[in-house]
């Protein structure tokens, strides 16, 4: 693939940093998915966009340097024909954000290993099935970069998410092995930890809730910085891993989470000590 192109004297280099380079954004039609491949493109990529269900992703693909692939991560003809024809239309992959996921919630005893196995597909075996597909074209670049959608799922006991608790750590470990074995064929390799993010699928959790409002307050109160992170916020730290500007940063995990894995407040009106 090119080089980035020449910046303007006038303009922040991290404002078209991504310029001749294409990424490809799994789950890129909603929540972080859909924020990572928006970020991307505003800063100079040529973005293929891969869901199951492209809806509004779809309405920017009369522009040359968008395309929207639909996609199945859970089967692997769908993920290498995807691939394919994005190398088709763009030339090569320079970015694979492997966002793709599902959600569950329960106990370990609450899902059955038809949804163990449905979860960890989409979870862990599809970011597998993309990557694998990937490298090839990545090998290829000059700034070739993987980041995984993970989780403080991954770093922090919470309840009711055995399930998906046990996938992110599954990606956590899949994140750093990968940077490990790529790091000298010149591809970096890093993950994003999430806090609760307001997506589209929070909010459907939180719909089937009792008390949505009540709900929702609790998730925002248990973030030191008392609010859910937004999926743009995510979006710029995935950005920042995948840039060229970060060329020394590999086989890191970056929490986007308020500051909740590494902050321990008290509670409002309990001192200072």
């Amino acid at each position: 693939m090119s080089e980035p192109a020449q910046q303007d004297a006038q303009t922040p280099a991290a404002a078209r940093d991504f310029a001749g380079l294409a990424a490809v954004v799994t789950g890129g039609a909603s929540g972080i998915g859909a924020a990572t491949a928006a970020l991307l493109a505003e800063r100079g990529a040529r973005v293929a966009v891969l869901d199951l269900a492209l809806g509004e992703a779809e309405r920017k693909n009369d522009s040359p340097s968008w395309i929207c692939v639909p996609a199945d991560v859970t089967d692997d003809d769908s993920v290498r024909a995807a691939i394919a024809e994005v190398v088709a239309a763009f030339g090569g992959i320079d970015v694979l954000v492997n966002n793709a996921g599902v959600g569950a919630v329960g106990t370990v005893e609450d899902n059955d290993d038809a949804e163990w196995q449905r979860v960890f597909n989409v979870n862990v075996f599809g970011m597998v099935r993309t990557a694998r597909a990937a490298l090839p074209h990545l090998r290829r670049s000059s700034h070739a970069a993987i980041v995984n959608t993970c989780s403080i799922a991954a770093t922090a006991g919470l309840p009711q998410r055995a399930l998906y608790s046990a996938t992110k750590g599954a990606v956590l470990s899949l994140t750093l092995a990968m940077a490990a074995d790529h790091v000298r064929e010149g591809v970096r390799v890093n993950c994003v930890n999430p806090g609760t993010a307001d997506t589209p699928w929070v909010s459907r959790l939180l719909d089937q809730s009792p008390d949505p409002a009540r709900e929702r307050a609790a998730l925002e109160a248990r973030q030191p910085l008392g609010r859910l992170v937004s999926a743009a916020e995510v979006a710029g730290a995935i950005a920042y891993l995948a840039s060229p500007l970060s060329g020394s940063t590999t086989g890191t995990s970056l929490a986007v989470d308020g500051g909740m894995a590494g902050l321990r407040l008290r509670p409002p009106g309990a001192g200072t000590r």
